[in-house]
């Protein structure tokens, strides 16, 4: 029976993942058109990962530069201003706010996500979901290591969490712990492709798979 169950933010709770995508093109479109859409795909293919690791290897792998700690600051502030206040008008995914108002009384609910730890708290708090979650988790805090604090604080096994994400890292952190995953994608995701998981378009009906395993 599930106790806990474990969301990443982007694409599980609020439909956001296509403002990042956008941000992070603006953010090198001065290195020119198609650099800037290998950034975007590296990000896509990366979705899960801090934007702080990803930066890091755009510079070194990408562009073979040194990445100063002011050029490193400059690019996390314009980030932020970029994507914020978007996150927080973004529409919820279907049936995730409504499964919070329902039943975050009967499980115990965390947030994981590889957004900065400030700014994931100002935006769930921002989206009326503070009360809802008993902890919320962000960069620079690993999702893995996460969901491992998550078992052991709340003296839980493994079997009785499950974690819903849209990202192999949100899969890799759940498999890690040997927790129930959920993947919030569509059946064909190129994502998962090949990962035998569980797969739900949105949280509509959450409730009954979440009874069911």
């Amino acid at each position: 029976m599930i106790k806990v169950i474990i969301f990443d933010f982007d694409g599980v709770i609020a439909d956001s993942v296509d403002i990042k995508t956008k941000a992070f093109g603006e953010l090198f479109e001065d290195e020119g058109g198609d650099f800037a859409g290998r950034v975007v795909d590296y990000h896509l293919k990366n979705t899960g990962v801090s934007r702080y690791e990803k930066f890091r290897h755009i510079y070194k792998n990408m562009l073979n530069r040194e990445l100063s700690d002011e050029k490193f600051r400059d690019l996390c502030s314009r980030f932020e201003s970029l994507v914020t206040d978007n996150v927080v008008k973004a529409p919820f995914i279907k049936g995730a706010k409504e499964f919070l108002e329902e039943h975050s009384g009967e499980y115990a609910c965390f947030v994981a996500s590889a957004t900065p730890q400030k700014e994931i708290e100002d935006i769930v708090m921002r989206k009326g979901l503070g009360g809802y979650f008993k902890g919320i988790y962000g960069a620079p805090f690993r999702k893995s290591d996460a969901v491992k604090e998550i078992i052991a604080k709340q003296g839980v096994e493994a079997g009785e969490v499950l974690y819903a994400g849209d990202a192999m890292s949100d899969y890799n952190a759940a498999k890690g712990s040997s927790a129930n995953f959920v993947a919030v994608a569509e059946e064909d995701s190129p994502v998962f492709s090949g990962v035998d998981c569980l797969k739900i378009r949105d949280l509509k009906g959450f409730d009954k798979l979440v009874r069911s395993l």
